[in-house]
């Protein structure tokens, strides 16, 4: 089947489904779709676990409007309607973050779910007609890294090879893969050993930067491969040559690998998952990427653009063959880690993310969908305190260190009214802040003792949730 005819019948496909969810939220209960991912780091699963054991003990969650007015009677764990998709291991992840030696749990590796359904009461008009509804809420956990992949799908081979390489050539971690490149003919023939070597190199510059705080590490699948390590469709580089590709040449094998990458890795993917999604959550670790430095900052600023235009698909002649009028109705992006400062400084942690995503939202037309930022903390791991410092008051948080298990008070500098104070030498290609030092900790969870119907205690969990969901639950 050729292209534009599998595309056409994936459209078709795609099309029917949304009738049928259409149909099936009309006449019988309805469903709404969150996808929830994020970038390296940033506590997707921590999150979930989190969201879930709020809304199942709905102690702690005001800001979420339906269970401050008593309207959500009931909620429960159901299973999940795709038997294909592993489920999302709540229990274990909550009995990590709630046991006796609390401990975060292990990060994404690949796509889960799970359906939470809720029984709630309507208001207005319908408050008088009909009685209590279930309403399901299926959360969607992948990684942030697979989103980023979208931005390959428009994009030839040489286009990808000379913007990554643009992008490595300013950074030490990827020496080792540029001098093992230089050392290679791009129109040699085609070697599998040397295609192998440059492949791992590549990876090996991928892991790196990402353990350097750099968030724009694609293709997502180098980092997480799964069931694909070694295969061929994970086995290219970035080359560039100044002449077209010869005929069983090694740039004329990376660039038939990198089609393969798209069409069978990348694009099942958002056809199969991203494409059915009705609200989005983006979370990102904002303050992680400030302690790494302005460069950091600015392959964010570049990442969050890049995952922007996911949700653009007037912008993807790939989505709007795919989506067919299907649209995420609401994004949010979450600044995670709120924590780590006190309660005064969090606005200004606000202001920051909505920053690091202004450009790629006032350029973008999001066809009615509505964005907003948040500073949130999944679970509260510190505590806030005052101390005195050189004759003045440090606002400080407290909190049992995650290398050491000692408890210690944290300081991590004052974060600047004016998120230009940060953007701009981010955008100049500074190597050090200038004028401060951005420091950051790791804590570890904090022991609990939950009170009945008490969820873990978090920083605006309720209110992303109300901004999330709040609106199908009226």
């Amino acid at each position: 089947m050729g292209v534009g005819l599998t595309d056409w019948a994936d459209g078709l496909t795609r099309g029917v489904e949304a009738i049928g969810d259409s149909i099936s939220e009309t006449f019988f209960e309805p469903v709404i779709r969150l996808g929830v991912t994020g970038l390296a780091r940033s506590g997707k699963t921590v999150f979930i676990t989190s969201l879930v054991a709020n809304l199942l003990d709905r102690g702690r969650v005001p800001g979420l409007l339906a269970a401050a007015e008593g309207r959500i009677e009931a909620v429960y764990l159901q299973p999940q309607p795709d038997d294909t998709i592993p489920r999302f291991e709540y229990e274990t992840h909550l009995t990590a973050l709630t046991g006796p030696a609390p401990h975060w749990p292990d990060s994404t590796r690949s796509v889960s779910e799970l359906r939470l359904s809720l029984k709630v009461r309507p208001t207005g008009l319908l408050s008088g007609l009909s009685g209590v509804r279930t309403i399901h809420l299926d959360i969607v956990d992948y990684p942030g890294e697979w989103l980023l992949d979208l931005g390959l799908m428009d994009k030839s081979y040489a286009e990808w090879a000379s913007e990554t390489l643009d992008r490595l050539a300013r950074r030490d971690m990827a020496q080792d893969y540029l001098v093992r490149l230089r050392a290679t003919d791009p129109q040699a023939e085609h070697d599998e050993a040397t295609a192998q070597g440059l492949a791992q190199a590549f990876t090996d510059y991928l892991t790196a930067a990402r353990v350097a705080g750099f968030s724009d590490c694609t293709p997502g699948r180098f980092l997480l491969p799964g069931d694909l390590a070694g295969s061929p469709v994970l086995t290219f580089a970035p080359m560039v040559a100044e002449a077209a590709s010869k005929r069983g040449s090694l740039l004329r094998e990376m660039e038939r690998r990198f089609e393969a990458y798209k069409a069978r890795v990348v694009k099942p993917f958002f056809r199969d998952h991203f494409a059915r999604i009705d609200r989005q959550v983006i979370l990102v670790d904002a303050l992680g990427a400030i302690h790494n430095g302005p460069q950091a900052v600015e392959d964010l600023r570049h990442a969050m653009s890049d995952i922007l235009s996911a949700f653009r698909p007037g912008k993807s002649a790939f989505l709007s063959r795919l989506l067919l009028g299907q649209k995420v109705g609401k994004i949010l992006f979450a600044a995670t880690k709120a924590d780590h400062l006190h309660h005064t400084q969090h606005a200004r942690l606000t202001a920051i993310m909505e920053a690091l995503t202004r450009d790629a939202r006032d350029r973008a037309d999001f066809a009615g969908a509505q964005t907003a930022a948040l500073a949130i903390a999944s679970i509260r791991a510190t505590t806030e305190d005052t101390m005195p410092h050189e004759g003045r008051q440090l606002e400080v948080v407290r909190g049992t260190l995650l290398e050491t298990g000692k408890r210690a008070a944290f300081y991590p500098g004052a974060l600047p009214e004016d998120p230009a104070r940060l953007l701009s030498p981010a955008r100049a290609g500074e190597e050090k802040w200038l004028d401060a030092d951005y420091r950051i900790m790791s804590f570890a969870p904090a022991p609990l003792s939950l009170k009945p119907g008490e969820g873990p205690p978090h920083i605006r969990l309720d209110r992303a949730a109300q901004f999330l969901i709040g609106d199908r639950l009226s």
